[in-house]
């Protein structure tokens, strides 16, 4: 069975370097309109044969390891589709930033692509303080700040503060809500622990969490993203004895607990969110971390549960990953396809989504208009449906549950929908995760 992608989120990981892991501008509408409101000019970034874009992200720093790499997967789409006409006649301009994941460098370099390259929007900036930092900031602008990397509920809860941001990836309630249920269905006598970042994380997760397990929960330990000493924080949960921990934390923070775990003999059931628990990456920093004491394979999480929304690498045989190792074969740089570049190949295919049905005539209020009015509608590698419209610019609606073997995820659930607040939570039955990409990799209407 197929594993899927486990990236993005509030992606806080500030850690040490030991975790090596103007006003309207030239972005804003011009003031100058025709009497039918329109400016008589294309929006900025728009060209008859292009389309400029950009995004932030930690190419350098801490935070770099595994997320560096999402871009790069993305623009490999982007010069696939190019290659192929691009949309509509527009070739897709991909100009990436680096913030090393420091909001105050993601002020600056999104002041640069809106003023200086003159976006047309921005597409799968990542993180979550990160982005947070620029948000209102393009929304004054008319920017559009589409898909953003990240599952915290600012980017689509409220759209009349925010009606220019759109998230993509399922939200960390929702995967709270979807985990609690299960536990309290298949494990009602567990003692459960949390283990969460201490920010809109493992806030957000917790509140979808205690929907289901409230009387459950015995101990919740929370770390403070920057401090790589969690020893404190596990061993509050072994002495509460308990016995299936929930945990909501980057994959830095996996290891860590991971490692003290087997240093203080702590053995629970570990559920571990899916930004959390990719086992090629994990491993990877289970074996830095603790010096080559442990083998850094992904048999290093077998047992733990988590979740998945898109195909993964080991899903060979999944017709999505097909497209996107021979979109990697022919448009990557240096290094293998993964699941990183995998979530950006993912995102730039529903953003040509968007492209394709804004239509010709492209404008930043058309573009936000299709997604509101289509978004719902998509195909594409998701396993479940959009949850666009123009009430709600939430991404991918659900999930599902699975046990990791050997670096595979063997379901524990069918997919499962629901949204934020009291929604139900049900089985999808969209079809969605049986979508095959179109003849020729890319979308038309």
């Amino acid at each position: 069975m197929s594993r899927h992608n486990r990236v993005a989120g509030p992606l806080a990981v500030a850690l040490a370097t030991s975790l090596v892991l103007g006003a309207c501008g030239a972005g804003g509408r011009d003031d100058s309109e025709d009497g039918d409101g329109s400016t008589g000019a294309p929006d900025p970034g728009v060209t008859d044969d292009s389309v400029t874009i950009g995004g932030t992200f930690p190419l350098t720093g801490v935070a770099a390891p595994g997320y560096s790499e999402i871009p790069t997967g993305a623009q490999a789409y982007f010069d696939y589709v190019n290659e192929a006409g691009g949309v509509h006649g527009r070739t897709i301009d991909y100009i990436v930033k680096d913030d090393a994941y420091n909001p105050t460098n993601t002020s600056t370099v999104t002041n640069e692509l809106v003023l200086q390259d003159e976006v047309f929007a921005t597409v799968g900036s990542l993180g979550t303080p990160t982005q947070a930092s620029v948000a209102d900031y393009l929304n004054d602008e008319g920017v559009p700040q589409l898909m953003v990397s990240s599952g915290s509920l600012q980017w689509g809860d409220d759209v009349e503060a925010r009606p220019l941001t759109f998230g993509w990836q399922p939200d960390y309630e929702s995967e709270g809500k979807i985990i609690g249920q299960w536990v309290a269905e298949n494990m009602p006598d567990a003692r459960v622990g949390l283990f969460l970042q201490d920010d809109d994380l493992g806030e957000d997760a917790e509140k979808g969490v205690r929907q289901f397990v409230d009387d459950q929960i015995v101990a919740v330990e929370r770390y403070t993203s920057g401090n790589t000493d969690v020893a404190p924080q596990v061993t509050g949960l072994q002495a509460e004895k308990v016995d299936l921990v929930l945990a909501f934390n980057t994959p830095s923070y996996t290891a860590l607990s991971q490692l003290v775990a087997l240093k203080t003999g702590f053995t629970p059931t570990w559920f571990y969110a899916n930004i959390g628990s990719d086992p090629a990456l994990v491993g990877s920093l289970l074996e830095r971390f603790s010096e080559g004491a442990v083998a850094g394979d992904s048999a290093a999480l077998d047992g733990v549960m988590t979740s998945e929304y898109i195909p993964g690498i080991d899903s060979t045989d999944d017709p999505w990953v097909q497209l996107w190792q021979e979109v990697w074969d022919a448009h990557g740089g240096e290094g293998e396809l993964t699941n990183y570049r995998i979530y950006g190949m993912s995102q730039a295919y529903a953003f040509v989504q968007a492209l394709e049905a804004a239509g010709e005539d492209l404008t930043r209020e058309g573009l936000v208009a299709a997604i509101e009015e289509g978004g719902a509608d998509w195909e594409g590698p998701q396993l479940a449906p959009f949850r666009y419209s123009a009430d709600s610019h939430m991404g991918i609606a659900g999930m599902r549950l699975v046990e990791l073997q050997g670096g595979v995820g063997e379901p524990l659930t069918d997919v499962l929908v629901t949204d934020i607040g009291d929604a139900e939570i049900t089985t999808d039955d969209s079809g969605q995760a049986d979508d095959a990409p179109p003849e020729g990799g890319v979308p038309t209407s």
